[in-house]
Formats: structure tokens, sequence, C-alpha cells
């Protein structure tokens, strides 16, 4: 049984052998070590670490989190401990706990980009890096990389040519079309896609008239945002040739099913593990009955097999 459920679920991501094609999503899996004791970390695809910066980062003033309709949103403001931190403290215990790691890495300078992975680069145990690239360039009077495609390019072809492991992109959904930007990363090095981050959103206290969260906007995530998810999976994975994983409201093993349809190779579980830690592995284990109901070999039969319905002719 553990056997079939293996050969159902097994895939590769960029080269990267992975037991599942579900991963965990960077920001909602702290450095996977503190949930340890929970979960097996060797049964998620990979765990995408929370963003790394040069240095370490307080985040955002509280409150942090609201709740929403069918979602939530945060504005943690990136807090970390810094990449030196992570690799001394953190990663040796991913390391024996025998973890796949993905590190997210994020900055609000090219530079701060390179240096991040360059650190890793020496670092033993990460198996990919995950640039978040929803970030404002401080160089460029505040314009984010992720909706400029030639700043996109600048970043991922300066990573590109400092990395030592697979990279993967990605990309922020508040933008007008998603194509120019997914086509941009690919031929700037990109190793695969990932899509999509959060969407910016806004919580009001009509009682005082003040937004809800101590940062006013933040970050929506969550069942909410899975239909603009699907769509924004589906039209990358047309515009590019290099994998896509797919993110964003993904809860059940047929949410997971349904990314892989629109085009993902893989997919990330993110806001579910607040209330689950192990969504990741529920999902996955949901998406094998699903295989085996629908009598498909393997979950890599899924990818990009969305058939739209015909218009009618006038």
């Amino acid at each position: 049984m553990l056997w079939e459920m293996a050969s159902r679920l097994g895939t590769s991501l960029c080269g990267i052998p992975l037991k599942t094609p579900v991963l965990a999503a960077s920001g909602t899996y702290a450095y996977g070590i503190e949930f340890s004791d929970l979960v097996d970390l060797t049964a998620i695809g990979a765990i995408v670490v929370k963003g790394l910066s040069r240095e370490p980062m307080d985040g955002n003033p509280p409150p942090r989190i609201q709740e929403t309709q069918a979602g939530m949103l945060n504005s943690i403001g990136l807090q970390n401990i810094g990449v030196r931190a992570f690799v001394s403290d953190k990663l040796p215990a991913l390391r024996q706990k025998g973890a796949t790691v993905f590190a997210n890495v994020f900055g609000y300078a090219v530079e701060d980009y390179v240096e991040v992975v360059r650190v890793l680069n020496g670092a033993e145990g990460v198996a990919a890096y995950e640039l978040n690239v929803s970030c404002p360039n401080t160089r460029h009077g505040g314009i984010y990389f992720s909706s400029d495609p030639s700043l996109l390019a600048e970043v991922v072809g300066a990573v590109r040519a400092v990395a030592r492991r697979p990279l993967i992109v990605k990309l922020s959904p508040n933008v007008a079309r998603i194509e120019p930007l997914a086509r941009a990363a690919e031929e700037a090095g990109a190793d695969a896609i990932s899509l999509i981050n959060t969407l910016v959103g806004l919580a009001i206290d009509p009682q005082t008239r003040r937004p809800r969260l101590g940062a006013n906007f933040g970050g929506m995530s969550g069942p909410a945002i899975k239909p603009l998810a699907l769509r924004l999976v589906y039209e990358c994975s047309r515009a590019v040739k290099i994998p896509v994983v797919g993110l964003g409201g993904i809860a059940q093993g047929a949410d997971a099913a349904e990314f892989m349809i629109a085009g993902a190779t893989a997919v990330q579980v993110g806001t579910a593990n607040f209330w689950d830690p192990a969504a990741p592995v529920r999902v996955a284990r949901e998406l094998d009955d699903f295989l085996q109901r629908e009598g498909v070999a393997c979950a890599a039969d899924l990818t990009g097999t969305l058939k739209l319905n015909e218009r009618e002719k006038s």
C-alpha cells in the first residue's frame, strides 16, 4: 500500500526527487523544524522555509494577522533571523530530520538577493532557492520587482549567475498580466515558477475607523483566493516551458488536483497550516485517494490536462 502510494505521488521538480508534489509554503511553516514534534517532516514533499534576508528583521508592528471570510490577512513584515543564523541554528536540525528544504530568499536590492544566495550556497541541506520578488526595489524608487519585467529579469539573472542550486521564482498576483513576468523570469534563468503570492488587502474596524492590522495593509490568502490562483497558474503554465508550482487556497486533496490539472507540477499548502500543521501530509494523502478513485496512475499525469469549454459561435 505504501509503495503504491509512493509510486503515485512521487515526482521530480527541477531534477529534485520529491516523495509527494505537496510542499509547505513559505511564511506558514516557520523554519520547518518547529513542527518536527507534530509532523514527520520527511512525509512532506519539501518545506519552503520563511523568507531569509541578509540581516535579521523584526517585522511589522502588531496586530499582524486578521481572519477574514474564507481566508486571512497577514502583515508579518518578513520577520526572520537572517540567513546566517538560519544556516547555523536551523539548517543542521532540518538535515538531521531528513527534510527536503527549499530556502525562500528576499531583499530590497539585487545585491541583497545575491548575498543571501551566496551564504546558502555554502550550506549543506538546501535543495533549491525560491525568490520572493514581491518586494520594493529601494534602488529604483520602490518599484516592485514582481511588477516590472526588466527589474524581475535583473534580479533573477544576478542570482542565477551565482546560484548553485535550482532557482524557483515566486510571482505576485498584484499585476495586470502574469505572462510577461513569467517569461521574463524564464528567460533570465529561472528553473521554475511558483505562484501566487498573496493579494494586497485591507481590513477595517468600523468602530474605530482604523485598519485592523498594525501596518494597515496585509497579504490576503486562503480559500477565497483559490479561483484567481487557478487562473494565473493556468495562464503561467501556458506562457513558459519550465515547471510551475501552484498555491493559493489549497486545503484539500481535490484542491491540489485542480492546480495540477491547471498546469502545476507541484503545489504548496499555506494558510491551511495555521489550523492544521499536518495539512501538507493530509492533502497529499487525499490527493492519492483522488488518484485512486479516478484511475490515474500518478499525480504527474494530471499536470496540464485542463479542457476549456468551447465557446458557442454566434
